[in-house]
């Protein structure tokens, strides 16, 4: 990570878009004089119409009131549009960075790939940080086995691709994106001599590991059933502290906590407490 001395200068500076505010607030000023004519127009004439047709005047009026309002709120978004530019190179040193903690939030696989979900934890556990002051939590409602056994074995592949992505300067942290990628990957790389054979080799590492998920995926559908539901299961924390020895041996550690909370059966009256 990039360290600066100088600890004054701001890391980010915001920029006033100066065009599209003026274009934003006059749309807003014409469009506010086209609201109170047609609301002084709907209130005056309102009580000078035949008595069969106040009624759908009245809540054509009404409708006409709410979206004007709805309308109005949404102007808080558009009305100082700013852009910022940020300074990475400023950033303290990591002794002084504050420790932060990710957390992941899951259903169960039917809704969301259990894939997919620990493509999301290991591009956490690879962010470009303190490994000593990054946390990861995976936190599983439904309390599925998959997801249990899915996060064991992206710590074990996490011990090829955290090296792998802090060795070579890899910026696209996530497996699924980066060997998804059709461009040229040589130009993530600060030293491309074995650059193209530990690619390969993590590649295979990863293609395993999803190949050990989708498999386990498919024995816990008959494993779980008759035992644990999504709504009546135990609670489950597991804590476990990953240990990677980057290419300057020195270890990369990660603290990654997987949560479940207790799920009761419907008919169970009980206090829910976060």
């Amino acid at each position: 990570m990039a360290c600066s001395s100088s600890t004054s200068l701001p890391l980010h500076i915001c920029h006033g878009n100066k065009l599209t505010m003026i274009i934003n607030r006059s749309h807003a000023v014409l469009h506010s004089i086209a609201i109170s004519f047609l609301i002084y127009y709907r209130a005056f004439f309102l009580f000078h119409q035949p008595t069969p047709i106040i009624i759908p005047w009245l809540l054509l009026f009404t409708s006409e009131l709410l979206l004007s309002f709805i309308w109005f709120l949404g102007r808080a978004y558009i009305w100082r549009p700013v852009y910022r530019t940020v300074f990475p190179e400023r950033l303290p040193n990591d002794d002084k960075l504050p420790a932060i903690d990710v957390f992941i939030c899951t259903t169960g696989p039917d809704k969301e790939p259990t894939i997919g979900v620990m493509n999301t934890l290991l591009s956490a556990m690879a962010l470009d940080y303190p490994p000593d002051k990054l946390h990861v939590y995976l936190s599983d409602d439904g309390g599925y086995a998959i997801t249990l056994h899915a996060m064991r074995e992206s710590w074990s592949f996490a011990r090829w691709w955290l090296p792998f992505c802090r060795r070579f300067g890899i910026k696209t942290r996530c497996p699924e994106a980066y060997f998804s990628r059709t461009e040229n990957h040589d130009s993530d790389s600060k030293n491309p001599d074995n650059f193209i054979v530990e690619r390969e080799k993590i590649k295979e590492q990863y293609v395993l590991f999803k190949e050990r998920v989708r498999r386990a995926g498919e024995e816990s559908k008959f494993k779980d059933k008759g035992v644990y539901t999504a709504s009546d299961h135990p609670s489950c924390i597991e804590i476990r502290k990953l240990v990677c020895i980057d290419s300057c041996g020195c270890n990369l550690l990660h603290l990654n906590v997987m949560l479940t909370q207790w799920g009761l059966p419907k008919w169970f009256i009980h206090h829910l407490k976060l």
